[in-house]
């Protein structure tokens, strides 16, 4: 696949299959966003893998999922995701401004992602000190954001937006994501 099918086909993925990720592929994952651009190339992102049975449901209780469609969104038992990455900023390396880093590092993770068959979810509802005390994570470490991943159990639809950007899912249950026209979102 090149780097356009997967931008276009990539989708936020919220139901899995409940297979394991083997350790070496999370950390291909987190290698890829190794590379991404840094801010004065300081790479301050860290990362947490959690991809044990007990941490990952652990950390599946403190995050929200879908709020347009809640509660329809959350997977059920046998559709959560089987690992997480979380994306951490080490404050000891840079206090502030690595906000794009963290963009740019989650969307290599996506991409890399899509390339080993992997679906994801990018959750910024999470509740960062319950995850902090559940993976033991050091104060000098922002918590950003967590990946959900596992191999997806769904294929969400990216279609042209007819007004609303509301993700949805029709009446056959298929998730729906609307996207802007091209035409909308670049300005003279």
């Amino acid at each position: 696949m090149d780097v356009y099918q997967a931008i276009y086909k990539r989708r936020t993925v919220r139901k899995f299959l409940q297979k394991e990720i083997k350790r070496e592929v999370l950390e291909k994952l987190i290698d890829a966003a190794r590379f991404a651009p840094s801010g004065a190339n300081l790479q301050p992102i860290k990362y947490r893998i959690v991809n044990e049975r007990d941490e990952v449901g652990k950390v599946f209780e403190q995050v929200k999922w879908a709020g347009y469609i809640a509660p329809d969104g959350t997977p059920g038992e046998n559709e959560r995701p089987v690992a997480f990455i979380i994306i951490l900023a080490d404050t000891q390396i840079r206090k502030t401004g690595y906000e794009l880093d963290i963009g740019a590092a989650a969307q290599s993770i996506f991409l890399a992602g899509m390339q080993e068959g992997i679906g994801s979810c990018w959750m910024g509802a999470i509740d960062r000190d319950k995850i902090r005390e559940t993976l033991n994570i050091p104060e000098n470490l922002i918590i950003s954001t967590a990946i959900a991943l596992g191999y997806p159990a769904e294929e969400p639809i990216a279609e042209e937006g007819t007004g609303s950007i509301k993700y949805y899912k029709d009446d056959k249950g298929k998730l729906r994501v609307p996207k802007r026209g091209l035409k909308e979102i670049i300005i003279k």
